[in-house]
């Protein structure tokens, strides 16, 4: 295995390195009082203004749509190449992701249109999203099953004449109550009587379309989210759309699924990582910084504990998703699924423990809006449901280990 980055991406690491530092970091207070502003105007989705020079800056720099693979559309750079670029945003996992366009869900839906569209689907939707200029949204959950089995999704995509009709409620579509999200990547069933896995088929439905209803936006533990646009519950009641809306192949749903999920498992990851490192800088800083007991808080045994541990759970996260990275690039996604699935375990569970023990150390301070650790460790915590629960991934994980000794 042979996880170097190349030049091209080390010198990418080092100019976001920089636009972090000179740009990125001293605009979170400001970020957070136009959110807050918008939210007292009540235009809690409204997109805070200071994201707009960010992102002129960002393109100047050629920080710019870096997570795609495809040169036409993207950097080109390879998933290993990327991942320590994606660790990097997740520093300031609110806004460098964005600037750079490099955010989910519009990630995973630029990769799917990528691979998957038409060239008239990919001039009206990927071309904008590319530059841009809208966002979109993911509907694939719903409120009315337990969608950790993706098999139990009901909303209907139903042929009818040279229209599909959508009917069906998604929730956790996250940024579609911002006024930029103009279209949904809907998942549903396409071909009810087909075997279990060619059922579902994913439908472009641009959100101004009659019958589309964004009903509100869930919370996460308490935080609206309403800068990234929320996370919409949506009614779909008799929605049409023209036929060449459907992307991809009928039938093809978890397949899509699936392509979308490999890469983008190690974005979030590597994110996660990023988070953490920062979490464990601010511990640091913290236990430096303040006395109990008549010394410092860094001089206690179980502080330092605390500290070592957080080192060996991200360092050994980061290799695990850069193995899984280092696999995708060299033997494809299908031949790295118990590695995608371990790491989508491993680096939110490695994260989640330094966050908490940030917290901990920074005590009243932690669980309060005057750190990024709170909002954070709700981020994380998420990580641990979203693209399939743990359990999921570890049912899966050992399914393939019994299977390797011929036991299952």
């Amino acid at each position: 295995m042979d996880f170097a980055h190349s030049e091209r991406s080390l010198h990418l690491q080092e100019k976001l390195r920089q636009f972090l530092d000179e740009q990125v970091y001293p605009a979170e207070p400001v970020y957070e009082e136009q959110a807050a502003v918008n939210r007292a105007a009540g235009a809690t989705f409204r997109t805070p203004a200071v994201l707009a020079d960010l992102k002129v800056e960002a393109r100047k720099r050629g920080l710019w749509n870096l997570f795609l693979p495809d040169e036409r559309h993207g950097a080109g750079l390879n998933v290993l190449d990327y991942a320590p670029i994606a660790e990097l945003s997740g520093r300031s996992h609110l806004i460098a992701p964005e600037v750079m366009n490099c955010s989910a869900p519009d990630t995973g839906n630029m990769e799917l249109l990528a691979m998957f569209a038409t060239e008239a689907q990919a001039e009206q939707w990927l071309t904008p999203l590319l530059e841009g200029e809208i966002r979109s949204c993911f509907s694939m959950t719903e409120p009315a099953v337990a969608s950790s089995d993706a098999a139990n999704i009901a909303t209907t995509i139903t042929l009818d004449g040279d229209e599909y009709v959508v009917d069906g409620r998604k929730w956790w579509s996250t940024g579609a109550l911002r006024e930029e999200c103009k279209v949904a990547i809907v998942m549903g069933v396409s071909d009810p009587d087909a075997a279990k896995y060619s059922r579902h088929s994913m439908i472009l439905v641009p959100l101004d379309t009659p019958g589309v209803t964004v009903e509100r936006s869930t919370s996460v533990f308490g935080y609206d989210d309403g800068p990234h646009g929320g996370h919409g519950i949506i009614r779909y009641d008799n929605v049409r759309v023209p036929r060449e809306n459907l992307l991809g192949p009928q039938g093809g749903g978890f397949m899509m699924a699936q392509a979308r999920l490999g890469p983008g498992r190690i974005h979030h990851c590597m994110r996660s990582i990023g988070m953490a490192e920062r979490a464990l800088e601010l511990m640091c800083d913290r236990a430096a910084s303040r006395t109990t007991f008549g010394r410092p808080i860094a001089s206690h045994g179980v502080v330092q504990g605390w500290i070592a541990e957080s080192r060996l759970a991200i360092d050994q996260a980061r290799l695990m998703v850069l193995k899984a990275a280092w696999l995708i690039d060299t033997v494809g996604a299908g031949k790295a699924r118990t590695e995608i699935s371990a790491i989508k375990v491993a680096a939110p569970r490695a994260a989640s423990y330094v966050l908490d023990r940030a917290i901990q150390v920074h005590g009243g301070a932690g669980v309060s809006a005057e750190t990024p650790l709170a909002g954070a460790w709700a981020q994380l915590r998420t990580l641990h449901l979203a693209d399939g629960p743990d359990e999921v991934h570890l049912r899966s994980i050992a399914r393939q280990e019994l299977l390797r000794r011929g036991v299952a």
